[in-house]
């Protein structure tokens, strides 16, 4: 399959200012450049959609530049109805550094070329900018930009002279990744297909040379019918684990590699098969085997298996999704006897669920791995009969845990005691 083909048949094909995708397939050079703003200390799946996009580019033989914004990352993406508050340099930096080290971990190759716009920005004096960047624009294009309309129209909230300006500052990046690569194509996400116009804007009239944009569409959630990403509220983090940001604060932008992978699982057979293309590297013969499939027998979730084995995959690493894929099997088999698991197996559970040592009582325990936020709360779960002990019901508070074993809340819960 070409480049061209794989793009359209995985979805990946939004706005573009080629003619016809085939252009794709025998462009030289083959570079392309993707870029995000460290507007939080993790990306989200709405990112990884992109990312997948630049993967498959990646697997076509294209060199990727991928920037992660130090200097846009300090005026912030402008949002549709609002400032955005200025963040700290030394969270910029600290941001800066877990983004690059996942898209490193997705885009896995050794030809990647890893640049910051602060490079470039911070010897670039206002003046010159000006003359040469601020006067190819004019101030009719820059208020036809939909969010800027949005922003300064009845009952906007007004936009800064900064965030009136990104657009510029993104445009630049462009046209120095040209000037200093040959970098004549930037892929991304469709909602940011007005500032990458903007870098084709600079490279014909400073340097008459063309350039082109190909975007993908944003990914939808099917059940929410919402945006996958953090300004929805419905944010699935590629981080697995808090880290302490500068501030001393642990952050929360992150989803344990088990609610990752539940998250797929979750799916509904409506959407599988459309997040199977993005999310996994499922070619095609292999893609419409397993949907077949998937049809004849639909209750043992076949799709839905490989969409969060794929995706995980791609994430956290094929060990890891194994690894909770055999978790999961075991805890959602009502026929299964915890007791029979090793003391390697609960601490091998462990890595991937809330944990606890041996020794506690089960209402200390409760609390201490957080399925329930106070005793009062574990109390309440275990009179009415919502706590299980591998497997067994009890209401029983102070009883010991001296042996190894799997704590259950509700339908999906879980922590381990190892």
């Amino acid at each position: 399959m070409k480049l061209s083909e794989e793009l359209i048949w995985r979805g990946f094909s939004a706005k573009t200012t080629l003619s016809s995708p085939e252009l794709l397939d025998s462009r030289e050079p083959k570079k392309f450049y993707w870029g995000a703003d460290p507007s939080a200390d993790s990306l989200t799946i709405g990112n990884l959609a992109a990312l997948m996009m630049c993967a498959c580019f990646v697997r076509h033989g294209y060199e990727p530049y991928l920037l992660v914004g130090g200097a846009t990352g300090q005026i912030g993406d402008p949002k549709e109805n609002g400032e955005r508050d200025l963040k700290p340099l030394s969270e910029i930096e600290f941001n800066k550094a877990r983004i690059k080290a996942q898209v490193s971990r997705i885009i896995n190759t050794k030809n990647a070329n890893f640049v910051d716009n602060l490079d470039w920005f911070k010897d670039i004096k206002l003046l010159p900018f000006l003359r040469e960047v601020g006067k190819t624009f004019s101030m009719t294009q820059l208020l036809d930009r939909q969010f800027v309309q949005n922003r300064i129209g009845e009952g906007g909230s007004g936009i800064s002279y900064a965030e009136f300006s990104y657009t510029l500052i993104q445009g630049y990046d462009f046209l120095h990744l040209y000037r200093s690569y040959g970098v004549s194509l930037q892929l991304c996400g469709a909602d940011q297909y007005g500032n990458c116009a903007s870098g084709i804007h600079l490279i014909k009239r400073l340097e008459n040379a063309d350039a082109d944009v190909w975007s993908t569409p944003l990914v939808i959630d099917p059940v929410t019918g919402r945006k996958f990403g953090k300004s929805e509220g419905n944010a699935v983090w590629l981080a697995s684990s808090p880290e302490t940001r500068p501030s001393g604060e642990l952050s929360e932008n992150y989803t344990s590699i088990f609610d990752f992978y539940q998250f797929w699982l979750g799916q509904p057979d409506s959407s599988v098969e459309y997040l199977l293309k993005i999310y996994t590297l499922i070619e095609k013969p292999e893609l419409e085997k397993l949907l077949e499939e998937h049809a004849k027998s639909p209750e043992k979730r076949l799709a839905q298996k490989a969409l969060a084995l794929g995706a995980t995959s791609v994430v956290h690493g094929e060990e890891n999704a194994k690894a909770i894929e055999r978790l999961t099997s075991i805890l959602f088999d009502k026929t299964a006897d915890f007791s029979a698991l090793s003391s390697e197996d609960f601490s091998s559970f462990a890595q991937f669920l809330p944990s606890t040592e041996k020794g506690r009582t089960l209402l200390e325990a409760l609390v201490e791995t957080g399925l329930c936020s106070s005793k009062t709360e574990a109390r309440k779960d275990l009179k009415n009969h919502a706590i299980s002990v591998n497997g067994e019901k009890t209401a029983e508070e102070t009883l010991i845990l001296n042996e190894p074993c799997l704590l259950k809340r509700g339908k999906n819960k879980f922590a381990i005691i190892h």
